[in-house]
């Protein structure tokens, strides 16, 4: 998805935060990030990864997308385009190198009613402390207090988890900021 383009009030809500965040610096410190974790190339929710093929991502979802418009985005010299699944829960931000062309994963946000989970077993309904426990030896102090969330990795890596009431309401994985 390009950079501020979301439409749904939860995913905007989440993008503001993490550009909050990139604007308040650190997050590309070395404190923000183990050099032994890139959450884009070791972390997944459910079978979705960063880079997945669009052949490889439509198995892997039971719901009808609903697609946003194709944007092209200057900074990157690709074409962006939202598959929103309503019905699972799941959003894919999505990125091709032409107009119309096979897309592969930029981003994957879950929230309910989606049961996907991490590598690490951490889905919706999962408790803050769950979360912590799974993730804190490569948690992004920084970025999570600047954003009242949990953070994996940096603005250009990210995994980012949101809570409601002490539990995750949704879970971001990819690039957060461009």
């Amino acid at each position: 998805m390009a950079a501020g383009v979301m439409s749904n009030q939860q995913d905007g809500s989440m993008f503001t935060r993490i550009a909050l965040a990139a604007m308040l610096g650190g997050l590309i410190s070395g404190t923000c990030l183990a050099a032994d974790f890139d959450p884009l190339d070791q972390e997944q929710i459910g079978g979705l990864r960063y880079g997945l093929s669009e052949a490889a991502f439509k198995k892997e979802i039971a719901c009808a997308p609903t697609r946003g418009p194709e944007e092209f985005a200057g900074a990157d010299g690709a074409w962006h385009q939202d598959w929103k699944y309503p019905d699972c829960g799941i959003t894919l931000g999505t990125v091709s190198n032409k107009k119309r062309g096979v897309k592969t994963i930029e981003s994957i946000t879950v929230s309910r009613p989606s049961a996907l989970a991490t590598k690490k077993g951490i889905k919706i309904g999962s408790t803050k402390a769950a979360v912590v426990t799974a993730y804190k030896t490569h948690q992004n102090k920084e970025l999570s207090q600047s954003s009242d969330g949990f953070a994996v990795g940096t603005a250009y890596a990210l995994l980012m988890f949101d809570f409601a009431d002490g539990r995750v309401s949704s879970i971001f994985l990819g690039v957060g900021a461009e």
